[in-house]
């Protein structure tokens, strides 16, 4: 079982699909009326499309992850790979699926789930309090309005409303954690052999063969598509804002006083009784009085467990409905105005209705009151502030000029540097998976190879490569791929036929060894070689071994066990034109007895989230077995 969980939820398909979400808006207009309608869509998810907008956004996002996460399996270069971006559109399409379901199911992302995932985004936080201003500034330099942020926050949460069921009622058994013990903490007896390389017995190579080789790997002979790019970039950093005086400052700790304050903060959890929308009365009714008798049976003592069993809201319900410390604003108007009208400690006895969501029973945990500090306390913060909010203002500023001028000038880069007094740079050469410089920024050389850029001849549009750091661009050199010469690689070629030549040779001498082992013979003696033995090896302890080859290490675990006390011989490549031969003379098994609660708990949780990924994509597995899915591979 533990095998094929890690099948299932390893590698892209879980990342895609429960890792990270998308969200797509569909705008219809009138111009539909006399416009012939003309499919844009890379993939088509019964009548919900998925543009190439939508998977070129997605493919972006991916690029600068991998990009700022040095310790990720897969680089921005490998999204360029057909296959990949294959799977990059198989997520999208099973993210489609999975709010399809949440629509058939009735399943909703309430606004309070919204406004606690804003909130609770160090992004948007002043001193650790949400701050609306820092909000609203951050999604300006993202050209977002909050509802169009609101939406996507909305469908990120949405595509994780049915992991999250499933994993309220995943179960793991005690026979599975110890299971895992077992293998986790098992010993295992290794003999292995490093078998010699072999002589080249035939190194003559044909020209035809050389011709031919290199015909059929022409792709690992050519030069790759390249560009160089003269840009302007304007920094945050490089813009100094003028010391502000004392009035300034007083007007900006005016405008901004919830900045120096601590707000008045309630810590509550509920109940969500969920009323569907466009309810009937008897829905309603319905509704009303299954949350008026949970009200009435609500305690402090009891309150998780009624949440456990009764709340509609997915987000809260497996922690006993808590929804930590909320300020005003965060949830809806009738929300809030229950929540702060309390006392700590109470209990709402009458439900509270909220649009789009349901009857809420609240239970008001703590309280804190706010305090404001004086403007003589707070003065360096506010200065520091004010010097901050001015270089965001002049950045913009200077950064609207320049997309507006590149805009209007579309040819060149020399009338936008002159009017705003800034060098042109020149990139290096680089290609599609990025260069030196500054062309390892993912969204520098996206912009690089876009079609307005590489084949229009024009400036690019504004490229936001960080906070407080854009550029814009114009080709200044383009060389296409190019195979090279077969003179010029011919030397190389030669070298690969006559490495795969000792690689194959080398492969065969170990196969025929493991077979005539299978038959009895003596290890040391077919081998010419010294017998290298590993006892109790352990799985957690692998990479404190010395002087054994990794591959022999990676292998060791997943041999064959000995049958009936004979260990099979098993052939591993251990590099080019290298090979090793292993076998597994013991296996003890790991005792889970030895294993503390404290443990048993975390894998047991850990267990649970893995069985929950792997029942959420057979279900994605299903969904799509019965929907009419079509793609539009020449869009790709």
């Amino acid at each position: 079982m533990l095998q094929a969980l890690r099948n299932k939820i390893h590698g892209w398909p879980a990342a895609i699909v429960l890792g990270v979400s998308v969200f797509a808006v569909a705008f219809f207009g009138i111009e539909s009326y006399f416009v012939s309608h003309v499919d844009t869509y890379v993939a088509k998810v019964g009548d919900q499309e998925i543009s190439q907008q939508d998977w070129q956004n997605r493919l972006n996002e991916l690029r600068q992850q991998f990009a700022q996460n040095p310790n990720s399996q897969f680089t921005a270069a490998d999204l360029e790979k057909p296959e990949l971006k294959q799977k990059v559109l198989d997520g999208l399409v099973s993210q489609a699926l999975l709010q399809q379901a949440n629509t058939n199911l009735k399943l909703t992302v309430s606004d309070l789930d919204v406004r606690q995932t804003i909130g609770s985004d160090p992004s948007f936080q002043v001193n650790g309090q949400f701050s609306p201003e820092a909000y609203r500034a951050i999604l300006n330099m993202q050209g977002m309005s909050p509802a169009m942020y609101e939406a996507k926050v909305r469908a990120s949460l949405a595509t994780q409303l049915l992991p999250s069921a499933i994993s309220s009622t995943t179960l793991v058994s005690e026979a599975d954690v110890d299971g895992f013990f077992r293998l986790r903490l098992q010993k295992r007896d290794l003999r292995f052999v490093d078998l010699p390389r072999p002589s080249l017995t035939d190194a003559s190579v044909a020209d035809a063969d050389i011709d031919a080789f290199y015909k059929s790997h022409i792709a690992d002979y050519t030069t790759p598509e390249q560009v160089s790019v003269d840009y302007l970039e304007v920094k945050q950093a490089d813009l100094k804002a003028e010391a502000p005086t004392d009035e300034q400052l007083r007007t900006y700790y005016d405008q901004n006083k919830q900045r120096y304050a601590q707000p008045p903060q309630r810590e509550a959890a509920h109940i969500l009784i969920n009323v569907p929308k466009n309810a009937t009365p008897d829905q309603q009714k319905a509704a009303l009085e299954k949350a008026k008798k949970i009200a009435a049976e609500a305690t402090p003592e009891n309150f998780a467990k009624l949440a456990a069993e009764n709340s509609d809201d997915l987000g809260s319900k497996r922690t006993g409905g808590d929804l930590g410390w909320l300020e005003k604003g965060v949830a809806n108007a009738a929300f809030d105005t229950a929540l702060f009208g309390m006392k700590k400690g109470d209990i709402t006895k009458e439900p509270v209705l909220s649009p789009e969501e349901g009857y809420h029973i609240i239970w008001l945990r703590d309280a804190r009151d706010g305090d404001a500090k004086p403007f003589d306390q707070v003065r360096a913060q506010i200065a520091d502030d004010w010097s901050k909010n001015e270089g965001e203002r002049l950045y913009n500023e200077r950064a609207g000029k320049l997309a507006d001028l590149a805009e209007r000038n579309p040819g060149s880069l020399e009338p936008v540097a002159k009017e705003l007094g800034l060098t042109i740079k020149t990139s290096p050469l680089f290609g599609r998976q990025g260069g030196e410089g500054i062309p390892t920024d993912p969204k520098f050389v996206q912009a690089a190879f876009a079609d307005d850029v590489l084949n229009q001849g024009n400036n690019s549009s504004l490229v936001q490569l960080g906070k407080g750091d854009a550029v814009v661009m114009h080709l200044s050199k383009h060389n296409a791929a190019t195979p090279r010469a077969l003179a010029d690689v011919k030397d190389m070629v030669r070298q690969r036929i006559l490495d795969e030549r000792v690689d194959a040779q080398a492969r065969k001498q170990a196969d025929d060894i493991a077979a005539q082992l299978s038959k009895g013979g003596d290890v040391a003696a077919l081998a010419k070689a010294p017998v290298h033995t590993l006892p109790d090896l352990e799985r957690d302890k692998l990479a404190t071994v010395k002087d054994v080859p990794q591959e022999v290490l990676v292998q060791s675990f997943s041999l064959p066990r000995p049958v009936d006390g004979k260990p099979s011989w098993s052939v591993v490549r251990t590099g080019d034109a290298t090979y090793a031969l292993v076998a597994v003379d013991k296996v003890t098994d790991g005792d889970p007895s030895k294993v503390d609660k404290a443990q048993r708990d975390a894998l047991r949780g850990q267990m649970m989230d893995a069985m929950a990924q792997a029942t959420t994509l057979d279900y994605i597995q299903a969904l799509k077995a019965k929907a009419d899915i079509k793609v539009a591979q020449d869009r790709m």
